[in-house]
């Protein structure tokens, strides 16, 4: 048979859904002997395919071309609605929904549609609170990767992002910009009800839920509800016992990181709360303000 003829089979297997190459290893099924062969790399590791400028090495040589357009700048791949390139075939296509607002992925759950599958997947995990990205130093799991690298610099202490203002570093440039608003004042997101403006938007969102009275993160133990979903992950830790945050210097554990700062301020002497009256200063906040309520009353009293 001439190789134009074994091409046309392999073709018509596309539409006759037939696989007759089967992995030994996990039993997938493949349309073309190379399909399998390329599948086979998946349980043995092998990269063949390398990149002649860095290195970098590849199972399948479709994927060695894709990334060395990442060193030549090549971007075949043109929006004929804005003239917007991009170096793979795929984005594009997810590129086009952002012109046509096609949505086609759409979760089972609440009905949230979706132009992109890989937004899709990171949504249902809000609603089965799946975390499949672990750090291997501390072990705390994240339901995204982008998170998860982000964390990994806490413990490399990279802080690459740095103000120029004061000289403080960041582990994400999203927090040197909100940063920034703390020397500028900028206050951008407000409050359309009361007025009152935030320098985050997702903390108008929280704010919002005072007006509306929105509780939209429920404890699946106990029904108990939370504007927040920090405060429902720290409430978690009631039905779990989980205490993640321990002392270095004497070793008692917390639920909540806040708490674990108050109480190093029992081993540093540290009082950061002073009040402006009487310069007398206190470990908690807290207790300053039961102690202004002192002059309060004397002021009143006067």
């Amino acid at each position: 048979m001439d190789i134009e003829g074994s091409e046309l089979i392999c073709h018509l297997r596309v539409h006759m859904d037939e696989k007759p190459f089967v992995c030994e290893a996990c039993g997938k099924a493949c349309s073309t002997r190379r399909n399998l062969q390329g599948h086979y790399r998946i349980h043995t590791g092998e990269k063949p395919f390398v990149c002649e400028i860095c290195g970098k090495a590849f199972a399948h040589q479709n994927n060695l071309r894709i990334h060395e357009r990442i060193h030549t700048g090549e971007r075949p791949f043109v929006c004929e609605t804005c003239g917007k390139a991009f170096v793979q075939q795929g984005v594009l296509r997810q590129h086009h929904r952002v012109h046509t607002g096609e949505k086609p992925f759409v979760c089972e759950i609440c009905g949230r549609a979706f132009a992109k599958k890989s937004d899709l997947q990171r949504h249902e995990r809000r609603h089965t609170g799946e975390k499949p990205f672990v750090c291997e130093t501390c072990g705390k799991a994240f339901a995204h990767p982008n998170a998860l690298q982000q964390h990994h610099k806490i413990h490399t202490g990279e802080r690459l992002f740095i103000c120029e203002t004061c000289g403080k570093g960041f582990v994400q440039q999203s927090a040197l910009h909100q940063h920034h608003m703390v020397h500028t004042g900028e206050r951008p997101f407000g409050c359309d009800t009361c007025g009152k403006t935030f320098v985050q938007q997702s903390h108008l969102q929280q704010h919002h839920r005072t007006h509306t009275g929105e509780r939209p993160f429920v404890c699946e133990t106990c029904g108990k509800t939370f504007t927040r979903q920090s405060y429902l992950y720290q409430h978690h830790r009631t039905h779990t016992g989980e205490r993640p945050f321990v002392c270095e210097t004497c070793g008692k554990a917390f639920a909540q990181q806040n708490h674990l700062k108050k109480h190093n301020r029992t081993h540093t002497g540290e009082r950061p709360f002073v009040c402006e009256t009487c310069g007398k200063a206190f470990v908690q906040q807290s207790h300053l303000r039961q102690h202004n309520s002192v002059h309060t009353s004397k002021t009143r009293g006067k």
